[in-house]
């Protein structure tokens, strides 16, 4: 997508919500509902906003929602687009693009991963630290557009730290707060630092890549978020992953995997999610 397109879509928006944002939101797989959450929202369907691609799959609302999260406004994507769902890479990280063209400074990039460790359970929340980009295709292939960034843009520190030790504080201090208050006594910890891999899909992987994988040093496995992390930090934005774990990734379990099980395990932990997202935002202003 050129550079144009983005400013034209950038504008679009700007049209529709006239507060400035620097802070964005990529909710994936079962957790839009945070996105429900905005005060004095402005919601845009994808197919109203010049040059967006459609989310096609279930647990993706489709929509842009402009509004403010105690009083910060913030731009939240319910839903993304897929580079297994037939986009060109240029469509998926076209969302991207466009928040650069809105002053966009810091974005926070979720999605639901398959467990590649024994010590990440269902609805723990793993911190990405780092990535590994096994989809096949690196969205900034082709000509560069120095507009957008450099054409050897660093990947030296994708997600940025102190966004980390952010959201690690406040994951903690949830947990503490909960176990002191009776509200949940087994619940000590749920966020673990790990590295995310992506892979290209739609199918979920085999137990023998599962295992090559843990080799490599991956905690989590999805179909997401590199690309988008990619792009943000070739416009020199601030990134925070965070994915959310939904089931054990293949041959670590009996259980075959299957995507309403990542939907369910998405509405299980969205209070906590919720909770997180917000309190992370306060602390980015």
């Amino acid at each position: 997508m050129s550079y144009e397109k983005a400013v034209e879509a950038a504008e679009y928006i700007r049209s529709k919500y006239d507060r400035e944002v620097k802070i964005a939101l990529v909710l994936g797989s079962g957790l839009g509902a945070f996105g429900d959450d905005l005060e004095n929202a402005v919601r845009i369907p994808y197919g109203e906003i010049p040059h967006f691609a459609l989310s096609t799959v279930e647990g993706h609302a489709g929509q842009l929602v402009l509004g403010e999260i105690d009083g910060v406004p913030v731009a939240v994507q319910q839903g993304r687009f897929h580079y297994y769902e037939g986009y060109e890479m240029e469509q998926v990280i076209f969302p991207m693009r466009v928040f650069g063209r809105l002053g966009i400074e810091k974005v926070i990039l979720t999605n639901a991963a398959g467990s590649v460790r024994t010590g990440f359970k269902p609805g723990n929340l793993m911190l990405i630290r780092d990535h590994l980009n096994l989809m096949g295709v690196n969205p900034l292939r082709g000509a560069n557009d120095d507009r957008f960034g450099p054409r050897f843009p660093d990947m030296t520190e994708v997600y940025d730290k102190t966004l980390q030790e952010i959201a690690y504080d406040e994951a903690r201090d949830i947990a503490r707060e909960r176990f002191e208050s009776g509200v949940d006594k087994e619940l000590t910890s749920f966020m673990w630092r790990g590295v995310y891999c992506a892979l290209s899909g739609p199918t979920y992987e085999t137990p023998a890549e599962i295992r090559m994988f843990r080799l490599l040093g991956a905690g989590a496995v999805g179909m997401s978020t590199v690309p988008e992390a990619i792009a943000a930090r070739h416009q020199g934005m601030k990134v925070l992953g965070i994915s959310c774990i939904t089931n054990l990734a293949a041959g670590m379990s009996d259980e075959p995997i299957n995507h309403q099980e990542v939907m369910e395990t998405g509405t299980r932990v969205a209070g906590i999610f919720k909770e997180l997202l917000r309190r992370v935002i306060a602390k980015m202003v």
